[in-house]
């Protein structure tokens, strides 16, 4: 939603102080526009893998929605963690295997209808789990491991986000070159009248403006607001984590969900005797 209240305010900001003394319709530049998205697209189109093209093309619903985790969210995964930890320090490891396996039939997960719905964090967390059941019992080696798949899901979204910026550093040199080839154009017809020279040299300039407006008035503010988004997202997962290194390391349940609490942002972090409170009402286990 912000994404498209900053666009709006773009758009009225530059072309309504414009509209007061100039003519939109010399800012119809077709072929210049074909040259620098053209060129833009093509760029983008060599220097990215499929994945990261896909990515791209998907991107716009994030932009719309924003982060995905908001305070409901993590309250619940942490009542989810304090369960799941509950559950294997009172009755062993291996009462977790039944739910790890068959995560979608969970009667524990179930509890939890935000964290259920999640497939990508419930696989994350399951993974781990099943590790426990089966006999893993270094916390810094799986600590090791999950830092490695973190950082690789990190990477592959920020290459999305990646993405978006080169195409922001390279929009307006293209502009540049638009620009070039009207100036080229236009010493070709040096011998018209002025009124006809001054079209060309507008639609010459029309390049620049273009390929300067579109990267920095929307490219890059699109590359900060995934990057900020990816990061905020990433932020379940650690949280995640974090629980996960507390409990293997033998810490009780209430210590294990504290250490993932205090990683949270601040507007996301709900308060200690909240998280207190909602363990105390959480059903039993089985």
């Amino acid at each position: 939603m912000l994404f498209i209240v900053g666009s709006l305010v773009v758009l009225v900001s530059v072309f309504g102080a414009y509209g007061v003394h100039g003519s939109f319709a010399v800012l119809w530049q077709p072929l210049e526009f074909i040259i620098i998205f053209g060129g833009a697209i093509g760029a983008f189109i060599t220097g990215n893998p499929k994945s990261v093209i896909k990515g791209v093309m998907g991107s716009f619903k994030t932009l719309i929605k924003g982060p995905t985790y908001t305070r409901e969210h993590y309250e619940e995964l942490l009542g989810c963690l304090y369960s799941v930890f509950r559950l294997a320090k009172t009755k062993g490891d291996l009462a977790l295997e039944a739910h790890v396996e068959k995560p979608d039939e969970s009667t524990l997960f179930a509890n939890f209808p935000l964290f259920h719905g999640d497939h990508h964090a419930i696989e994350f967390l399951c993974d781990y789990l099943r590790l426990l059941t089966l006999g893993a019992s270094n916390p810094h080696e799986i600590e090791s491991v999950m830092d490695a798949e973190l950082e690789k899901h990190h990477e592959e979204l920020h290459a999305i986000s990646g993405a978006w910026q080169s195409m922001a550093d390279a929009t307006p040199a293209l502009g540049i070159v638009a620009a070039v080839l009207g100036v080229i154009v236009t010493m070709g017809s040096i011998t018209e009248p002025p009124e006809v020279l001054g079209n060309l040299i507008a639609a010459a300039l029309v390049g620049t403006f273009s390929g300067i407006f579109f990267a920095y008035g929307f490219m890059a503010p699109i590359a900060a607001s995934l990057t900020n988004t990816y990061s905020a997202d990433a932020a379940y997962l650690n949280c995640i984590k974090i629980a996960l290194v507390g409990h293997m390391q033998g810490y009780a349940p209430q210590v294990s969900v504290e250490f993932a609490r205090k990683t949270l942002a601040h507007g996301l972090r709900p308060t200690f005797a909240e998280v207190e409170e909602m363990v105390t009402n959480l059903p039993a286990a089985s």
